[in-house]
């Protein structure tokens, strides 16, 4: 028998959780959760100054620190009692560039607690709910550099997403046949307002064009052959699908969002 869809319907009565949701790609996926009837929670360390989304609840919290996830679960539990989704967004690299040398524990230690024991700590919070229901969906946002590795300047942040990579799939195999679905999501380079920022620095500073800015950094990449970034709003469609029930039989598997940029198979 075929299954009918209501796309706008798809995620009524849903609780969404999307960390680094109020901006960027977290952001858009969070608009995007909301536009299918979930309830959507984000998390980001500050109170952001722009408006958010109409609809959007916030809690702020420092999820780099195993305090900042516990404030989120008692947070999240007292006022949603569970989440069904689960979008593990944040990450980023402040790590100076110059190679492996420059890069002291300090460096190695931060970038590891943000983009890969974040997402363990709160798939450790959320997850005994879910199995006690035999149902939820977990999202992890990697990305292409946990198989293209820039070393000069962000190693210990592609070194962190290859882990992500790995104990993703080996979560999805331990939860699947208790009925919680485990996913990646690995982009290539975005085009946020924080990318837009940068391509003007690079711009200035360079005496180009942004659209020079941006070819240099495409270039850098080895190139995309889409001839453009992502927008966020292509990465926010993709984990949509990922997270509705048109995605019921997909676990344990990471999908590439890099407009060809990875050039192997």
């Amino acid at each position: 028998m075929e299954q009918v869809f209501d796309y706008p319907t798809e995620l009524k009565g849903k609780i969404a959780l999307v960390t680094g949701g109020t901006k960027g790609t977290g952001k858009a996926i969070a608009t995007r959760l909301l536009q299918a009837g979930a309830t959507v929670i984000a998390i980001a360390r500050n109170t952001p100054s722009d408006p958010l989304p109409q609809g959007l609840h916030f809690i702020a919290a420092d999820l780099g620190t195993t305090a900042g996830t516990l404030k989120v679960q008692q947070a999240v539990t007292e006022q949603f009692k569970r989440v069904d989704i689960l979008i593990n967004n944040l990450g980023g690299s402040e790590t100076p560039a110059g190679g492996f040398a420059v890069l002291s524990d300090e460096d190695w230690e931060s970038t590891l607690q943000l983009n890969l024991l974040a997402p363990v700590r709160l798939d450790r919070a959320f997850l005994p709910a879910m199995l006690a229901e035999k149902t939820g969906v977990i999202i992890h946002i990697a990305s292409i550099q946990s198989k293209l590795p820039l070393h000069d300047a962000t190693l210990p942040y592609a070194a962190a997403k290859a882990g992500l990579l790995n104990y993703s799939k080996g979560l999805s195999k331990e939860v699947a046949p208790k009925g919680i679905r485990v996913l990646t999501v690995s982009p290539g380079w975005i085009m946020t307002e924080a990318a837009g920022r940068m391509m003007e620095r690079i711009a200035e500073g360079s005496h180009i064009s942004i659209e020079a800015a941006t070819q240099s950094v495409m270039n850098a990449l080895g190139g995309i052959p889409m001839g453009r970034p992502a927008q966020p709003s292509e990465v926010a469609e993709l984990v949509g699908f990922l997270v509705s029930p048109r995605a019921n039989y997909l676990t344990g598997t990471s999908f590439v969002i890099d407009g060809g940029t990875i050039p192997t198979v």
